[in-house]
Parts: structure tokens; sequence; C-alpha cells
């Protein structure tokens, strides 16, 4: 009998079909979902995945328009309480490239922040084929959010994600103002190991703000229609980093475009930042410089330049001599992170007081997205002249927006917007300062009261020094309104050292030359302890405690 050989083609069939059949066992029993919004597009689009808006298809050139598919900088953004997740999708091009992996081409990246706004990464086990798997396991149920980075070098025809629980939420978009990055394949994410690694999605996660990544690779050259495009996105900042892809132009003809693409941005944007950035070994850097400088010298504001020395790249930092590898990326991040904290008046400090970040320690009762959203809503619609920035003691108090739980409503200081957040701390007050909450207005009255919730973990300097930094903050924004700083109200079980803290807090008022005022002395019995009878726990007033702050408050608001 001879011996039987199974054709190549027929074997690769059969090990195809048991490897599916496989998958498709291992992921019966979950839940699918398409996701329902997409983070990081500037315009309404056609199709779901893409960058550009369909008329673009007949202003930019046809390879912008091309690259524009791919989802580079795009993520979701949702909530799950599920152990473990599967995302499975399919690419319309080549999974990888010769200089990129197609863990960082093709893949997907998924990160998630915990209830006290810092940042995890959840190690995915991929499978590459027609159908691209990427499998979570292990993951923690007390997540407020995470961040599923896109493919950066393909297009994807659909995704779905997968949980065994019926538990997956998709996020509202983020409403602050976006970085608006229009550049080159640097900046589209050549050549990451994977996409959370690009630098424009990192800078995401540093300054947690939103990005819209307009790069296009080799054809990033600030063609006139894709920086009118630029115009109409509302945008934080603009960036404008092509240089790497006009950089071998005529010296007068960079100059000229860098001119044209600034007034044409200026002519719809006047008072936009927009940062220039240089790129190191590029003869283009002198033409650009002489662009900046006689933009300057006509009264352009708002302008800036990145010097490619900031950016921070050495031996170890690039693939090719020119594409940044993972090292790379992160020194571009950070290279970018300082010059847009410099521009945005957000400095950070070296202890947690210092360092602004989310929190998500109510979700239970309240979201804290969602009401830090509705102050930007009701900013924009009805611009407050007297507000009260605090947590719980606040956020519970009355006013709107309402939170809820209310108490002492009647009391609530009339015509004050209600900028209390449930269990925040110095550092979550300072994030929402830092993302739009006092801008677009201008206030009369400003006052803070905070730091209660950080008696527990930090010492006493932390927490003067997180306050001294929010109300820098505060006057940066807010230059003409008159800022009250509170002391932090009486706790019953720990009155000594509040009343210690406070005298600090005068004295940082002092020294900062805003007004302090302790309204938490109407708490106290004659004996300067805290009187329990004007508490529901010890810590936040009953309606009894709450008129009498009100009554305290009375005069300041006027």
């Amino acid at each position: 009998m001879k011996n039987c050989r199974i054709p190549q083609l027929a074997m690769l069939a059969i090990i195809s079909l048991i490897c599916g059949t496989a998958h498709a066992q291992q992921d019966t029993g979950y839940h699918w979902y398409t996701p329902s919004r997409i983070e990081g597009q500037g315009f309404p689009v056609a199709a779901k995945y893409d960058r550009l808006p369909a008329k673009a298809e007949k202003t930019v050139p046809p390879k912008v328009w091309n690259l524009s598919r791919m989802s580079a900088g795009l993520s979701l953004r949702f909530r799950t309480s599920a152990a473990d997740l599967v995302v499975r999708y399919v690419v319309t091009g080549k999974q990888d490239m010769p200089h990129m992996p197609a863990t960082g081409a093709s893949g997907v990246d998924l990160y998630s922040i915990d209830p006290n706004g810092e940042w995890k990464w959840s190690a995915g086990k991929y499978s590459f084929g027609d159908t691209i798997t990427y499998r979570f396991p292990g993951l923690s149920k007390n997540i407020g959010e995470y961040r599923l980075y896109l493919p950066l070098y393909n297009t994807l025809k659909w995704l779905e994600v997968g949980s065994r629980e019926d538990s997956i939420h998709f996020l509202p978009l983020r409403q602050e103002k976006p970085i608006v990055i229009y550049g080159t394949s640097i900046a589209q994410g050549a050549c990451a190991s994977r996409p959370g690694l690009a630098w424009a999605n990192q800078l995401d996660r540093i300054l947690d703000r939103p990005v819209i990544n307009l790069a296009f690779a080799g054809n990033g050259k600030l063609d006139p229609p894709v920086t009118e495009l630029l115009t109409e996105i509302d945008a934080k900042i603009y960036v404008l980093d092509c240089l790497p892809n006009i950089g071998g132009l005529p010296a007068a003809e960079i100059k000229d475009k860098v001119l044209t693409a600034v007034k044409q941005i200026r002519k719809v944007k006047p008072h936009t930042p927009i940062l220039l950035v240089e790129h190191g070994h590029i003869s283009g850097n002198a033409a650009q410089e002489a662009a900046y400088e006689q933009l300057l010298l006509d009264g352009v504001k708002q302008l800036y330049l990145l010097p490619a020395a900031q950016l921070g790249m050495g031996l170890e930092s690039t693939v090719d001599g020119t594409h940044p590898n993972d090292i790379g990326m992160q020194q571009y991040a950070n290279g970018y992170a300082q010059a847009l904290r410099e521009i945005f008046h957000e400095p950070v400090g070296n202890i947690n007081t210092t360092i602004p970040c989310r929190q998500y320690r109510e979700l239970v009762r309240y979201d804290w997205d969602l009401r830090h959203y509705t102050q930007l809503s009701m900013n924009k619609k009805e611009a407050p002249e007297v507000l009260i920035i605090g947590n719980s003691i606040i956020h519970f108090w009355g006013g709107t927006p309402a939170g809820p739980i209310a108490r002492g409503t009647d009391s609530w200081p009339a015509a004050a917007r209600n900028m209390g957040f449930g269990w925040d701390r110095i550092e979550n007050v300072l994030w929402r300062v830092y993302h739009d909450e006092l801008d677009g207005f201008e206030a009369k009255k400003i006052v803070i009261m905070i730091g209660t919730n950080n008696l527990q973990m930090n010492n006493d300097p932390e927490i003067i020094a997180g306050l001294q930094q929010l109300i820098l903050a505060v006057k940066e924004r807010q230059p003409k309104a008159e800022i009250l700083l509170a002391g932090i109200l009486p706790r019953v079980d720990m009155a000594e050292r509040v009343a210690k803290i406070n005298k600090s807090i005068l004295r940082l008022a002092g020294s900062l030359q805003v007004q302090f005022i302790n309204p938490g002395q109407v708490l106290l019995k004659p004996d300067q302890a805290p009187d329990s009878s004007l508490y529901t726990d010890g810590l936040h007033p009953n309606n009894t405690g709450y008129s009498k702050l009100a009554g305290y408050l009375q005069p300041y608001l006027k």
C-alpha cells in the first residue's frame, strides 16, 4: 500500500479549520458589541474609522485621503466589570511593515484608569490572521475607564468587543478642546511596537486631553486643503509637525509653506495657539525658524516653536535613523508634553497633590466624567458669576448641577454654581481646572473649599503645596475674580489636625494675596470642639449645619 500524502494546501485548510473551530468554541457565550463612539475624530465621517470628512476626498491629495482611512490616533473609551475581554476585527491592508511589527501597524492596545486616576496597561494575547483577535484575561472589576487604541497603519473594516458578562458601556466623547496634530509618519506612529506607545497616544494619556491625529505618513506636507480642514476643529492648540516631509525643499519654499499654513489658520482662528516643531538633522529647521521670526514681527500672537533639542532624541532612539522606536516615542511624548504644559499653564509637581488626575471613587452614586461635562456645557450656556469649588460637602448641598444627595437645598447661596464633586481631592480639582472648567467666562467670586479628603493620605506640607498650585492655576484662568480660600471644615475624627492646618492655609492665603475664610467655625461648640449635632456623619453637615454655613458665606458672596 502506497503512503498517502495530504496536499499542502489541504493540510493548511484543515489546520485553519481546526484553529477556527477552537476559537469559535472558546468565544461561545460572549456578548459582542460594536463601538458606538470613536474617540479622536475631529469631523463627522462617512466610514466609521476614517479621520477626514467625506468631502475631503475631493480636495486633499489622493495619497492623503487613502492614509486618512487608517485609524491612527483613534480609540474606544468604555466601562465594563468583565473579568476578560476579546477584541476581534478585520483590516484591509498588509498587517506588518519592513520596519514596524504587526502589533504596532495593525494591533490594538488596552489601557485603563483605576479609581484614583492612575493608568494601567493590560497585556493582550493576540492572534493575527484574516480576523485579528486580542484576548485580555484577568481584568480588574474595579476600573473606571478602559481605553482601547486602534491600529496605527491599517484601515479597519469592522471591529467588535466581546465579554462574557453583558456589561460594556461605551462612554460619551470627551468635550474638552482637543490637541490637533498635522504631521508625518512619525506623528502617525511609525515605528511604535504597539499603538499605545505612539507619541501622540502617549500624549493623550499624559495630558489626559483629546488628541486629533491628522498625520499622513510621507504625505503630511502642509497642504493648504488639509490646513483649511484643521480650522473646522475648535482646538486647544494646532501642532504643525510636517517639517520631516518638506525639509528637502528649497528654503524659500519651506518658509512660504509655513507662512501660508499659519496665516490660513489665523484667518479663521485668531487666538488659538499654534506650535511649530523642529526635528534633528533636518536642513529645513532654519527656514522654519525664519518663518517663525517673520510671523512674530508681523504681530502674530500665540505662536510657539518647539526646538529639536527638546525632543531629546539620541543614539538609541530610532529604528532607521528617522523613525522613533519605543525609546524615541517616549522622548517625543515627554518633549511635547513639556512644551504643551508650558503653553497651557499646566505645571505638574512631584507629589500627588500637585499632579492633576481624574477619579472614579463614587461611580455608584454619580458619574464623575458626566458631571465634569455638565459643568462645561453649563458654562457655555450661562456663565456663572459666583462658583463654589469643593468635594462632596459642596456637591451634596444644593444649587446646580444637582447632586445625587441634597441636604439643606433651601440654604444654598443664591446664584452660585455648585462645582463640588463627591470624593474629590486637591489633585482632582486641579485636573478640572486644567480641563476647561474655568475657561471662557469671567467670574466675580470663586470659593475654594477642598483638602479634607487628602488628610488621610497626605501630610500638611503636601496639602499646602497642592493648594498653592491650585490657587495659582485658578488665578491664571480667572485673573479678575475675587478668590476666597476656605479653611478645611472641622471633622469630628481629627479636629486638632484641622485646626492646625487651617493656620497654614491662612498663611498661604496671605502669601498668595487671596481672601482667607473660615466657615467651619460656625460648626464648633464654645469649647472649639466640632458640634456633632450639626453633622450627619462627623464630616458632612446636616440641614442645620448647611444653614449655618450659608449664613457665614452670605456677606462674602454679595
